[in-house]
């Protein structure tokens, strides 16, 4: 029988809630993110900033082994620090049942620098990098320095005749590329594994003028992690922490650490009713059942986890989580002139959830008011975009805003709408920003028509692109900026302030502020928002479910015969889950959905990995025109949602 190791990713995990170790490594027990550690790395370039980072240590051996094969890895290991001097990627260590596998080892007689690699990207001249103001760790940097502190206890007993030192390697913003496509030098051959087989096309940092990564001391802080002055939870210290979470995983041991209303809330081990059905297990439920005796009913009501943006009192503790157990003092509604505040939009979902009354709420009057202010044409707009850590083109620094495509649907006077146009580039290392710019200004100046953007994503990138433009030697530089200004509002850091004529109109807002549908739930994503108004909505409903060529419906990428309204069982099926998938084996919408929970990725996560994929993986042409064509359906969907938002707020709401 294999021996059951705690290792990091399981000590990180207990990190977030110790009763997780419970269901870990459990196949009965449904697990929503195994996958999350890879898509994050994907899309991010994750895998090729440690095939740059192993450049900084080169011609080290690396541990290549099965992620089971614990006692072939500790061997291998083993046998390389025997040498005086050594590089190793993938380092095994052992003690007690503690099991780590660290990104690299640099040993030098018996000084060992223990380096974490991460795909985060840091200043180093923020004073202020990791510990706040007041001297504790920041919250963004504790489960990284944690698991550290894990990797430097492990190691320091498996080998105490050794000093090791804590390091991490990131992504270091004020660094440039100093070579065009960089990016591009890291490449994954296709059909093969990202985590173990990226080809670097450089044999040093040589190659390539230098590292837009840079190495971080952090062992005094490690230190002192171990040493309890930064302690996780109040009631523990880092080693009685590890040997708890040590002891229940080998004794497979539910620990019954109390539910917490954030941790709770996110939690992986939540099944959904197919998955139930298939005979898998909910972990969420097997705690809520044990710590708060909720019957089976009680997990189909509506429940305080769902209620949007919720901060409020702690109603985990005094064990009041549904719905129909609140009051308003728990929501302390604030009121707001001509528009619904937070909290109020957060008591109407409680009250109508509590009362199962599925009925749309809107401000009638201030939700006409602010339509009369819109002029024809009406434009919406959407980007897909992504932030990479290892730059594109000479001069850029990490994680830099790239804009590799927009959709853009117009809306007549008369009712009309046409996909009026799009912009694409799948080019492997090319920036294609400044010719996204010119081709948004071409889409875009041909009249004076109201732009609808769906959350603040848009004006963030239209600040970022022309703060580009300002460091870079374009012909039509002076003209682009004047334009992007045109269009958009500075955002607060920026120095130079400014608000467009022509700023384009939030359309998430609007329905924050005006509009609340129950079948969202609280959510207010453009594809929660799509769902249930052509669930609610006759107008939409009656128009598209007919073939768009029927209503004259232009498009760029659907055939005329394609139907965006379909039902079964007297429900409409998600449109986004009639898109050609995106990711091997995940649908567009559980991609998104599974994306939208990791650090760094909002609404549009299928897209920027499906980018990523274009970018670092090697694939024949027709491969890559298939992800090409799949996002252009994804993106003109993102815009055709916004126009039936419109829709629905002028037929069925104020006319």
């Amino acid at each position: 029988m294999n021996q059951k190791y705690l290792t990091k990713s399981r000590f990180k995990q207990a990190l977030e809630c110790p009763n997780k170790l419970y269901f870990t490594s459990k196949k009965e027990y449904v697990n929503q993110t195994l996958e999350d550690s890879f898509l994050m790395a994907l899309a991010q370039g994750g895998f090729q900033v440690e095939a740059l980072a192993r450049l900084h240590y080169p011609y080290g051996c690396f541990v290549d082994t099965e992620h089971f094969e614990y006692n072939k890895a500790k061997n291998i290991t083993r046998d390389q620090l025997q040498k005086n001097s050594v590089s190793i990627y993938e380092a095994a260590m052992e003690y007690d049942g503690l099991f780590i596998r660290t990104d690299i080892l640099s040993k030098n007689a018996n000084r060992v620098k223990l380096i974490e690699v991460k795909a985060k990207s840091f200043d180093p001249s923020d004073e202020y990098l990791f510990l706040g103001k007041r001297g504790g760790i920041k919250s963004g940097w504790k489960p990284y320095l944690f698991d550290l502190a894990f990797q430097k206890y492990v190691a320091q007993k498996a080998y105490p005749e050794f000093t090791f030192e804590a390091h991490l390697l990131m992504a270091d913003k004020t660094k440039e590329a100093m070579v065009r496509g960089l990016n591009q030098m890291f490449r994954v051959p296709k059909d093969g594994n990202p985590r173990t087989e990226v080809v670097p096309n450089i044999t040093s940092l040589d190659d390539i003028g230098g590292s837009v990564l840079s190495e971080v001391n952090v062992d005094d802080l490690i230190n002192d992690i171990i040493a309890n002055k930064h302690p996780y939870f109040d009631n523990l210290t880092f080693e009685e922490s590890i040997r708890l979470f040590n002891n229940a995983y080998q004794n497979d041991g539910y620990l019954n650490w109390p539910t917490q209303f954030g941790s709770c809330k996110h939690c992986e081990f939540k099944a959904t009713e197919a998955q139930e059905k298939s005979g898998l297990k909910s972990g969420f439920k097997y705690c809520f059942e044990k710590q708060h005796q909720w019957q089976p009913l009680d997990f189909k009501k509506p429940n305080a986890f769902e209620i949007w943006n919720f901060r409020g009192k702690n109603l985990v503790e005094e064990n009041r989580l549904l719905m129909e157990e609140l009051v308003e003092e728990d929501i302390n509604i604030k009121p707001a002139a001509g528009r619904l505040s937070a909290s109020e939009r957060q008591w109407i979902q409680v009250e109508k959830a509590r009362e199962n009354d599925g009925t749309i709420y809107v401000l009638t009057e201030e939700l006409q008011q602010e339509i009369e202010g819109w002029k024809f044409p009406l434009h919406f707009i959407d980007f897909e975009t992504s932030t990479v850590a290892l730059p594109f083109t000479k001069g850029r620094s990490p994680y830099e805003q790239v804009a590799f495509q927009f959709s853009h649907h117009q809306l007549n006077e008369d009712g009309s709408i046409t996909h009026k146009s799009e912009y694409i580039n799948n080019t492997p290392g090319e920036f294609p920003n400044f010719e996204f710019a010119r081709e948004l200004k071409k889409a875009l100046s041909k009249d004076n028509g109201t732009i609808f953007r769906f959350a603040a994503h848009e004006n963030t990138i239209v600040n970022a692109i022309i703060s580009q433009l300002k460091d870079s030697s374009e012909p039509d530089t002076k003209e682009l900026i004047e334009f992007l200004k045109s269009i958009s509002t500075a955002t607060k850091d920026n120095v130079d302030q400014w608000d467009g004529e022509r700023t384009m109109v939030d359309l998430n807002k609007v329905v924050k502020d005006y509009y609340y549908n129950p079948l969202t739930k609280g959510s207010n994503s453009i594809k929660a928002i799509l769902t249930a108004i052509l669930n609610t909505s006759n107008f939409l409903q009656e128009k598209y479910s007919q073939a768009i060529g029927d209503i004259s419906l232009g498009s760029s990428n659907f055939e005329l015969d394609h139907i965006w309204l379909t039902k079964t069982s007297e429900k409409v099926i998600n449109p986004y889950e009639m898109l050609p998938p995106l990711f091997e084996g995940w649908s567009t919408n559980e991609l998104d959905n599974t994306l939208s929970e990791l650090e760094g990725i909002a609404d549009g996560g299928a897209a920027l990995t499906a980018y990523a994929k274009l970018q670092y993986v090697d694939m024949e042409p027709n491969e890559r025109e298939e992800i090409t064509h799949a996002l252009l359906k994804y993106c003109e969907l993102d815009t055709l949602a916004m126009v039936m938002v419109y829709e629905h707020f002028k037929y069925d709401l104020i006319n």
